[in-house]
């Protein structure tokens, strides 16, 4: 046997991309698939509480038509945000925003999903430190059909702060998605309404034209529930893993996810926003603060407005501002989620508002 000792060994080791190592145009297809079982989704569910029954309930699902209960609208996103990691953001300083999110196809357990980017923007920073790269992704099941769509800009440290990057070019993204581009499932039932158990009476006829729902108690979030969750998501960011890295840096410690943040605000949104079937898309994102273990998280969402759908007098949709804030129940303290900043010249968010997330989802109307 050959002696280990006297063997030349070579030692690999995956870098996180830089700023200077993003072109412009450059696309990049993610290694490997995932395949999402009922175990995902059970984890899910135990990791966020979400009860919305389509992702649920087998027989509540195939009252509207589908062949059984979906993977969650938001564990579909998680996968496919993950597989980009790696390639994009593993060394990112933040994750800033997303825009133009529309999810097209259902997702069922059993189901692989893959995930393809391209890079539309750059933007180097007034610090020099770092820059913002914008991304268009695209997440395909196993044929080939895309599930879902968005982009994201993130911020990334640059290799080296005296070069100059040259000019930046800032993509014009979707400030929404409009209505004819709403991807209606196929599947989704035409038959009698009164044979679907809707969980609550909530109706878009007959909607206030303003609506606020606080969604009752907060949820603390665990170390242990945002690490499992965020492998779950295969999400590789050193960020919200890497305790001695974090101890080092302005933070002082791990980050939850943001993402995660999104997936606990909408769990809780289930009170008071039964009836919302599956999401639509997202028009805009913003985590605005960090959010981190210990935290408590509470939310609270605003009505928008609502729309029709063409060819469903079933079905509209809600337009819809979730809002997550840290540490501060908004049912009993009052808080100005934005406000203007003479000394920045620029509107800000109230420290203990970690997400603002302006969404539309499926409701029914009848």
């Amino acid at each position: 046997m050959e002696d280990l000792k006297s063997t030349e060994l070579t030692t690999w080791s995956h870098s996180a991309p830089l700023f200077e190592d993003f072109q412009l145009g450059e696309e990049i297809a993610h290694a490997g698939g995932r395949t999402v079982t009922e175990g995902d989704n059970a984890l899910y569910i135990g990791l966020t509480g979400d009860r919305h029954p389509l992702y649920c309930d087998a027989e509540f699902a195939r009252s509207l038509g589908y062949a059984r209960e979906l993977v969650n609208d938001l564990l579909v996103f998680h996968i496919v945000f993950g597989k980009t990691v790696p390639d994009i953001s593993a060394g990112a300083v933040a994750n800033l925003g997303y825009a133009g999110v529309r999810f097209l196809r259902p997702v069922y357990p059993g189901d692989t999903l893959r995930a393809r980017s391209k890079v539309v923007g750059t933007k180097e920073n007034s610090s020099r430190k770092n820059g913002n790269v914008y991304v268009h992704t695209h997440g395909m099941n196993q044929r080939d059909e895309t599930v879902l769509e968005f982009y994201r800009w993130v911020m990334v440290p640059k290799r080296d702060p005296e070069s100059d990057y040259g000019e930046s070019s800032v993509p014009d993204l979707p400030s929404e998605v409009m209505p004819d581009q709403f991807a209606i499932d196929e599947e989704l039932s035409r038959t009698e309404p009164g044979r679907i158990d809707w969980p609550s009476v909530m109706r878009i006829e007959g909607q206030h034209t303003y609506l606020k729902v606080h969604h009752g108690p907060g949820m603390t979030i665990e170390e242990a529930e945002h690490a499992t969750a965020t492998r779950l998501y295969q999400n590789t960011a050193r960020v919200h893993f890497d305790a001695h890295f974090m101890e080092e840096s302005g933070r002082g410690r791990r980050l939850i996810y943001g993402g995660h943040v999104i997936s606990l605000a909408h769990a809780m949104a289930y009170n008071g926003l039964e009836n919302a079937a599956r999401i639509l898309a997202w028009n805009s994102g913003t985590h605005a603060n960090p959010t981190f273990a210990g935290d408590t998280l509470y939310a609270f969402t605003e009505l928008l407005g609502t729309m029709d759908l063409p060819g469903r007098a079933d079905f509209g949709a809600m337009r819809l501002r979730l809002v997550a804030v840290k540490n501060l129940d908004p049912s009993t303290s009052f808080i100005e989620v934005k406000t203007y900043d003479e000394a920045k010249k620029r509107e800000i968010y109230h420290p203990n508002v970690v997400l603002d997330l302006d969404y539309v989802v499926l409701m029914p109307k009848i």
